[in-house]
């Protein structure tokens, strides 16, 4: 066996650039990864590493399962079998491990051989981190994935978020050649054979949208202010065929949009409220997926610290990938009313800004005291998912934002949090995180007892809480769904995701995996109704009798009596 093999953790040759992952060899792997072209194949053909490398990853036990036949096509002449098997009897993950086949030009990586039961089957973030860290270098490099079927979509996804599209390293503008990365999937265990080109269309889509929502969230407001976002969604809507509907600036003042306007009034790009609608001949129920688009937060006169503020570019992950997964889940096929709604502003400072002790009317018709106009994001939302019960007429809302810190503490940087009035989509959500690999886990939904701490004395509620220390992300939830009403027979979603938007200083594109997977079932894309955890018309039967129940208890204790009744504690 050569030295090499023994070497682990994504070896390279003394001659490469890239000896460590830190310092200026973090910027190489940095250039090495960002604004490649992500191809997904069938068959990746055969090659010499030499003149393409390669990466091939997966569970040791999934690599062990792979015939040398499906292998040395792209191995050969470089390894031979021998080697391939040596490889492999070194490798010990824990939890990752990896080995050089032969220099840098080919690299085998495990991922751990088992999860927990809040993680993805498919190891999602530790695939992730070993492509960052043990991808070769080359313009022209490929990726081989063993994984089981049920695996697949999570691993695609996992791949696109390696390679980040934004950058404005000037080395990168520098650069002539043309940079591919192409990705073959070799399925073991049950149903087992190549993949359909439909499958591989179904990545590419989801790929597309993963990369998509993640170059948005990783430009900054100077090159992605709500003019430029709103350009992003005419754009998609000219692709799929659909105009998008757009009520910006004084207009949205003028019909009683006061949570976005109030936001984004001071900003020299005005706010906007748009709507892109996929609205198929058969359908039998209407879907809103409804992203906070806040382009940058600088607290407004509730302003952050210059520590807290770096990083408020991320803002608008919410409405970034509600359009990321509305564009490729119109692509598959959506066989229902589909409804992207975007709420966008920029909370900034100016003699127009929202003053804390301000009232605003927003779209529900309900008065908000403002007593912290950092908390800006839960405005805009209301407005939105008042309007898609109002006016879209939509049976399931979802609403997905970076909303709160808090959210990190509670779930954690891995972890989206997800607060609704149906546990049967509660139960969903967690497993359409597994499938995907974009992972999520419940709050409380207790109206009863948390929303009492918007009290407010002159006004139906405050827009911020009381306690800092009950159950923070809750409440800002909650604060959403009083705006179309605690009795509200719908299924409400709510998805905080201002952690794993981000790992570090890049995007993820987080969300755009998990809306696809858990909305599957409303998908013609056979691949999508695989990693969907419900069918949409039976988790709505489901749900019937709890809503009636829901109907009954809250009949006589909407929001507007909650806050009639909250005013007398």
């Amino acid at each position: 066996m050569s030295r090499e093999l023994h070497l682990r953790d994504c070896y390279v040759a003394e001659s490469s650039p890239r000896e460590a992952v830190s310092g200026e060899a973090a910027v190489v792997i940095g250039l090495n990864m960002a604004n490649v072209t992500l191809e997904f194949r069938e068959s990746i053909g055969d090659s010499d590493p030499l003149t393409r490398p390669v990466l091939i990853l997966g569970q040791l036990s999934n690599l062990q399962r792979v015939s040398w036949s499906q292998l040395q096509g792209k191995l050969q002449p470089s390894v031979n079998q021998e080697t391939w098997q040596s490889a492999l009897a070194t490798l010990n993950p824990n939890p990752t491990d990896s080995c050089p086949l032969y220099l840098n030009y080919a690299v085998v990586a495990a991922l751990p051989s088992r999860v927990s039961r809040h993680n993805s089957p498919a190891a999602t973030h530790f695939l992730t981190r070993l492509l960052r860290n043990c991808m070769p270098v080359g313009a022209n490099r490929c990726i081989v994935m063993v994984c089981e079927r049920s695996e697949v979509f999570a691993s695609a996804c996992a791949i696109a978020r390696a390679f980040p599209l934004f950058t404005r390293r000037s080395s990168a503008s520098r650069r002539a050649d043309k940079r591919v990365v192409v990705v073959e999937f070799i399925v073991v265990g049950q149903d087992n054979g190549p993949l359909e080109v439909s499958v591989v269309e179904c990545l590419s889509n989801a790929a597309e949208g993963v990369r998509l929502a993640a170059r948005i969230v990783d430009t900054p407001c100077n090159e992605m202010n709500t003019d430029h976002f709103l350009q992003e969604i005419k754009v998609v809507g000219s692709e799929l065929g659909i105009v998008p509907t757009i009520i910006r600036g004084e207009e949205l003042k003028e019909r009683g949009f006061g949570g976005i306007y109030g936001v984004g009034k001071a900003a020299e790009h005005p706010p906007a409220l748009a709507v892109l609608s996929h609205l198929p001949d058969g359908a039998t129920q209407t879907i809103a997926w409804v992203g906070k688009g806040i382009v940058y937060d600088t607290g407004g006169l509730s302003i952050k610290g210059k520590t807290t503020m770096p990083g408020m570019k991320r803002d608008c992950g919410g409405a970034a990938a509600v359009l990321g997964a509305f564009k490729a889940a119109v692509k598959r096929g959506f066989k229902d009313n589909l409804h992207a709604v975007f709420c966008l502003a920029e909370n900034a400072v100016g003699p127009n800004a929202t003053r804390p002790d301000d009232i605003h009317i927003l779209y529900s018709g309900k008065s908000v005291e403002i007593n912290n106009t950092d908390a800006e994001g839960r405005l805009v939302l209301s407005d939105g998912v008042a309007y898609a019960s109002k006016d879209l007429g939509a049976d399931i809302i979802l609403d997905m934002a970076t909303l709160t810190g808090a959210q990190g503490i509670s779930t954690g940087k891995y972890h989206a949090a997800v607060v609704t009035n149906s546990e049967t989509w509660e139960t969903a959500c967690a497993k359409a995180g597994r499938s995907s690999g974009d992972l999520i886990h419940p709050l409380v939904y207790c109206p009863e007892l948390h929303f009492s701490e918007f009290t407010s004395a002159v006004a139906d509620m405050k827009n911020s809480v009381a306690d800092r220390e009950n159950a923070q992300s809750s409440c800002a939830a909650l604060f959403i769904a009083s705006h179309i009403g605690f009795d509200w027979p719908g299924v409400w979603v709510h998805v905080d995701i201002a952690s794993p938007v981000h790992a570090g200083e890049r995007a993820t594109g987080y969300g755009v995996a998990l809306l696809l997977a858990l909305f599957g079932r409303a998908s013609e894309d056979p691949l999508l109704n695989l990693v969907s955890p419900l069918g949409l018309e039976t988790s709505m039967e489901c749900d019937e009798v709890e809503r009636d129940s829901k109907r009954s208890a809250w009949s006589n204790f909407s929001s507007t009596k909650l806050s009639a009744l909250m005013a007398l504690t």
